[in-house]
Formats: structure tokens, sequence, C-alpha cells
């Protein structure tokens, strides 16, 4: 039996925190027994919360294992505090057949923490026919989705929907238009004309958000928008939420942390798709996360190799890593200057994006898997992505004071992550 005493249990769905203490027998947690327990954790003066959930990572396996792979995208997200993932379906060759899911569930069930595959909506991710939607869930895929590459045909992406919904699958939706976007780095705006590159305006994330939504109210199914960064995206989506719309949506750190004055600092890390945008658009994220507008935070973890990173802004794919930072930069800008409270922030982090995809995670009651995050809410960090567990380092949080420290973190009642500030015995 494993004991953590006296933290601060955060319960995100009543919304509770309490000093209690949690018991773990056989991967569970339980009530307290008779038995002594064999290891203990001090969790004085720390939180403890059901393990995060992040719906959106790209572990880049298989194909580009050179950048990422499984393995190191496990131990990636144990460090920042996440027992469930998600990964996305753009790798090489594509997510799109039983085999290959196959392939992801495999190798996942190697590593400490949950994995779960998201396949293709279209084959290859080429937009022109879909995959086999039943075949996918039946080998195992948790939700369908082309991010990086939208789903540009309306006729297609209506089929789809309608497919997925029968057999109770969300497709998540990259809404970009590639006509307006293709091989543009930054938004558009004053920092792209101070650069003199081509910019990705906001109207391109937008219109595709319109129209996704429009889409899903038509064919009655739902829809996950995935990382907004406008104000006019969270506008279209508390609207049609309003009306009654299955549509859910995330954002991700880097768009409540930072404006597109950060390409100026830091180049080609700060490239990611869709683009860091306005003050205005920041603003607009963080009260769309205050309101509920926005259910969900995610990472897209999206790691790249120093080389690449190193082609400059033009030419450098866009992306950043983000699982070894979000809860630090999720309570660095949203708890720790009074815009969420803890117990919400700690909700999209968990309840939300597990219930969102149907993931058995996010619980923190008696029978529940042990699954735990332990962290130091006051604990303030520099951040070198050279110490990172991630194979990349593409992060424009590096070299960043954040405030909030992983601990611990605990899947199916194994310690799978310990600080070097811990309190273990």
């Amino acid at each position: 039996m494993l004991e953590i005493k006296n933290g601060n249990v955060i319960d995100p769905v009543s919304g509770t925190i309490e000093v209690r203490d949690i018991f773990i027998q056989n991967g569970c947690i339980v009530s307290k027994t008779g038995s002594r327990p064999e290891k203990t954790i001090d969790a004085s003066g720390f939180y403890v919360a059901p393990g995060l959930v992040d719906i959106h990572v790209h572990f880049r396996d298989p194909g580009y294992e050179y950048k990422e792979d499984i393995y190191s995208g496990a131990l990636a997200a144990a460090a920042g505090g996440f027992t469930t993932v998600a990964c996305m379906a753009n790798t090489n060759p594509v997510l799109d057949s039983p085999e290959l899911i196959e392939y992801v569930l495999n190798k996942s069930s190697k590593t400490d923490i949950n994995v779960f595959p998201i396949a293709a909506v279209t084959k290859g991710q080429r937009g022109e026919c879909l995959t086999d939607f039943g075949a996918l869930k039946g080998a195992g895929a948790c939700a369908l989705s082309d991010d990086g590459v939208p789903v540009s045909n309306a006729g297609l992406m209506l089929e789809a929907l309608r497919a997925a919904g029968g057999l109770g699958l969300i497709i998540v939706s990259h809404s970009e238009d590639a006509h307006m976007t293709d091989g543009r780095a930054v938004n558009e705006g004053s920092i792209s004309q101070r650069l003199d590159i081509g910019g990705r305006p906001s109207v391109a994330e937008e219109y595709m958000v319109a129209r996704d939504a429009m889409l899903a109210e038509y064919a009655g199914a739902g829809i996950h928008i995935a990382h907004v960064s406008t104000a006019g995206s969270v506008d279209i989506i508390r609207e049609f939420k309003k009306r009654g719309v299955n549509i859910s949506c995330e954002t991700c750190p880097q768009y409540f942390t930072f404006t597109q004055e950060e390409v100026l600092k830091k180049g080609a890390m700060a490239k990611v798709f869709p683009p860091l945008r306005t003050e205005r658009d920041r603003e607009a994220v963080i009260a769309g996360l205050c309101d509920g507008t926005i259910d969900i935070i995610a990472s897209d973890h999206a790691p790249h190799s120093s080389e690449e990173k190193a082609l400059g802004l033009a030419d450098a794919p866009g992306g950043m890593i983000g699982l070894e930072t979000s809860l630090a930069a999720a309570l660095s800008a949203l708890y720790h200057t009074g815009r969420m409270p803890l117990a919400e922030i700690i909700r999209k982090m968990t309840v939300n994006p597990s219930n969102r995809l149907n993931l058995p995670a996010g619980g923190i009651a008696i029978g529940d898997r042990a699954d735990l995050v332990i962290f130091d809410l006051d604990r303030e960090w520099i951040v070198n992505s050279d110490k990172f567990h991630s194979k990349s380092r593409n992060t424009p949080f590096s070299g960043m004071k954040l405030k909030g420290r992983v601990e611990f973190t605990i899947s199916g009642g194994k310690v799978v992550y310990q600080s070097d500030n811990s309190r273990f015995s």
C-alpha cells in the first residue's frame, strides 16, 4: 500500500480542495484499511489532483522518431504530471489503418502512462476519401483528426461528422483554411509587416471554426476545435454553444501566455500553428477559459529537431513542445494572476478532456485508477529545456521563470516521476 499524507486534495468534479490522506492499493484508490503502508509520500503543503490528461500531443511515432517516439514522449508526459495522453495521426505512415492503431497501442503498453491513438479522418490526411471509422474505432482509436492538415472539402467534412457521430466518435478539427495560411510563418499584422513576411490571418481560423460549427449543427454531430487562438474564434464558439450545438474546444498555454511579439525574441522557437496572436486575442482566450467557452487546456506538444528549428523563421516547421511546462504555465498565467480558480484549471486539464473523448481518466474517488499528480503550487523554477525528458528542445518557454512544479506523478499506483525536491519514504 502507498499512502499520500496531508495533501491538499483537489476534486475537479466537485470543485473542492481539502486536506486529507489518499491510500493506494493494487493500482486503485482505496479506503483506509488496517494495513500499514509500505511507502509514504509526505504531501504537506503540496496539492494532489487526478493525473493530467492531454488530448493533443504529437509523439511522431512511427516515422519521425528522431523528433520524439512513444517512449520519450511518455517520459516527458510523466515529468509534466500527465498520466493519459491522446496522440495525433500525422505520423509517417499516417495513422489511418487498424494495423497502425494497434502498433501505437502495443508500443504504448510498454510505457508507464496511458497513450491513446487518434486516427486520421482521411486516408493519408490527403482530404480525398474517408478512412474506415468503424475499423479504426474497433482497433482502439479514441477520436479522429487530420490535425495539421484541415479537411478543406466541406462536403467530405459533413460526411465525416455524420459517420463519426453514428459511432460515438468526435472529430478534432484543425481549423485553419490552408489557402490563406500555406507558407506563412507568423500572425498577419504588425510583426509580419515589420519582418516583411507573409502572415497567417485570424480570419483563416475563424472561417473554418464557423464552417465546422455550422456543419456539426446541421449534422447533429459533435465537433472539437483544436488550439483556439483568436478572439473571433472564441466568440463564434460561444455563440454556437448558446445555440445548443455539441461543440467543444481547447487552447494551449502558448496562446494565453505569449503574443506575436515573442517571435521577435525567440524566432523559430515561437513559430507555432496557429500562430501567436495579439494581446487582444490573448485576453479573449483567457476570457473564454474563465467563462467556460473554452473547455480544455491541451499542450499541442509538437517536437522538432534542433536542426529543423535552426532553419530560421521562414523555413523552420511550426510547433513547440509543451508537456513538461503545461501545468506550470497554466498556473503562472491563470492562477497566480488571479484569473482562474485552481480547481477549474485542474478540471480543464483532467475531467473535461477525459469526458470529451470518453477516456478512463480524470477521477480521484475511491475505486478510481490511481493516476495522480502531486505539485508544489508556489515553487518557482527556470525552464531549462536541456533537462527535459523529450528528445526535442523547441520551446519559447526556455529561460522563463514559472511558478508551480510537479513533484510526483503516479500512474496506476506506481510512482513514474519524482522531482529532485520530493519527499518519499
